[in-house]
This record gives structure tokens, C-alpha cells and sequence, in this order.
């Protein structure tokens, strides 16, 4: 899976493309992210799912904005849909 798996460094959506503004405050939108991500983590756990298996990562948009993204392996993202559709039925469709 590699180091990026489990890294838990600044990530900037588009930053490979050299598009970091000036002035712009990349860390107070990841910190917030995150947070985020770690609370999201803590609700894998608890369902189950292995950090190499299922984890959300911290990152932010170029224009600051804290991002969550979701990274897994094809069969956990697939059993967290399928937890994720059992919940909507059971309540009627809100989650």
C-alpha cells in the first residue's frame, strides 16, 4: 500500500500542479480536516475496518478549504456502502 497510505501529512488537492497560493492558510483547513478524519477513523474502528484496509486522510483544496478523502480497498469501501445503505433502509431513508 505504500508510506501514502498511512501518512498523515499536508495533502493539497492539486498541489502536484504547482498550485499553492500565496496567503492562503493551508494548515487551518487541514487541521480542521483533520479532525475530521480522525473522528472518522475512530467510527471505522469501532465498525471494524482496519486502518490498511479503510482510512479517511486529511487534506485541503487549493483554496484553503479543509477535504476529507476516503481511502480503501475496493472490498472495504464496498462493505462500508453496504453498512452505509442498511442504515438508510432501517431509518426510512435518513440517515
Amino acid at each position: 500500500m505504500g508510506a501514502e497510505w498511512h501518512g498523515d501529512g499536508l495533502d493539497v488537492a492539486g498541489a502536484e500542479f504547482g498550485l499553492w497560493v500565496r496567503d492562503v492558510d493551508y494548515m487551518a483547513g487541514w487541521r480542521e480536516a483533520r479532525e475530521a478524519a480522525d473522528q472518522l477513523n475512530l467510527a471505522f474502528l469501532g465498525a471494524e475496518f482496519e486502518p490498511s484496509e479503510l482510512r479517511a486522510v486529511a487534506a485541503t483544496a487549493e483554496d484553503g478549504r479543509g477535504l476529507v478523502r476516503l481511502v480503501g480497498t475496493p472490498g472495504a469501501v464496498i462493505r462500508l456502502a453496504l453498512l452505509l445503505e442498511e442504515r438508510a433502509e432501517g431509518s426510512g431513508g435518513a440517515a
